[in-house]
């Protein structure tokens, strides 16, 4: 199965860092502009432990998508986590629509506008992100395509540079490993990143050299062709005309 990484964001100056960061997969596309005009399976959005969509590029998709969206996730993470989504997971919603088939959503803070620019907020929210690709094609092989935005970089002020590199150590254990739940993903996490709580300085760890590839925990990655991904999620589109594309708002 081909699976495509789009990255995705309006600020130029995480798009230089993301193709720094990236200058070595150039599987991963790297676009600047709107995740509305991205035609892929699956949209990834940061939202806060609560699954409010009430600023930032939560609430562009939600309007976009419809208010149902935001009860579909806060019914999730009430079912699910009892109210609050801890940073480190993720829940992957059907939209209703052919395309984006899905909406990633993975906490990057507790509150809506909570300051995490020297936490590890961003890879343990991306991972979680990637984690939910893996989950829901291991139950339906659904995700051929993934777009993501800079998470952390606008309302939790995360440097470019650290949001950039943080992604694609997320992105890299994404490549190598494949885990049941987001607590065994997190254990790969914390053998390549040291600990991961709210003492541990995203900035000191990346100006360590401690942001690297991944290790040997969890089991090989699903068998996923990036190196020559396509995105054929256009070419599928009309097969997917049964699903309601109405919104609700």
């Amino acid at each position: 199965m081909r699976i495509k990484v789009v990255l995705v964001d309006v600020n130029p100056k995480l798009i230089a860092a993301w193709r720094h960061s990236f200058e070595e997969n150039s599987e991963v596309e790297i676009l600047h502009g709107s995740m509305l005009d991205q035609q892929v399976s699956a949209w990834v959005s940061p939202t806060n432990a609560a699954g409010r969509m009430d600023g930032g590029l939560d609430l562009v998709l939600k309007n976009y998508l419809g208010n149902q969206i935001e009860h579909k996730l806060q019914a999730a993470i009430k079912s699910t986590f009892n109210g609050a989504m801890p940073v480190g997971h993720a829940t992957c919603l059907p939209t209703g629509r052919p395309l984006p088939r899905f909406l990633i959503s993975t906490p990057t803070m507790v509150g809506s506008s909570d300051d995490i620019s020297d936490t590890l907020n961003v890879a343990l929210a991306c991972a979680a992100a990637f984690q939910a690709v893996h989950m829901q094609n291991a139950r339906e092989p659904s995700i051929r395509s993934v777009a993501l935005p800079g998470l952390g970089a606008a309302t939790g002020r995360v440097p470019v540079e650290i949001c950039a590199d943080l992604m694609w150590t997320a992105y890299d254990l994404f490549r190598e490993r494949q885990f049941s739940n987001f607590g065994e993903m997190r254990k790969a996490l914390e053998a390549i990143l040291g600990e991961l709580d709210s003492s541990a300085s995203a900035k000191a760890k990346v100006a360590a050299g401690q942001v690297a590839g991944a290790q040997g925990f969890g089991a090989p990655a699903a068998d996923y062709d990036f190196d020559d991904a396509e995105d054929d999620d256009e070419d599928d589109e009309d097969e997917d005309r049964d699903f309601d594309d109405t919104e609700d708002d």
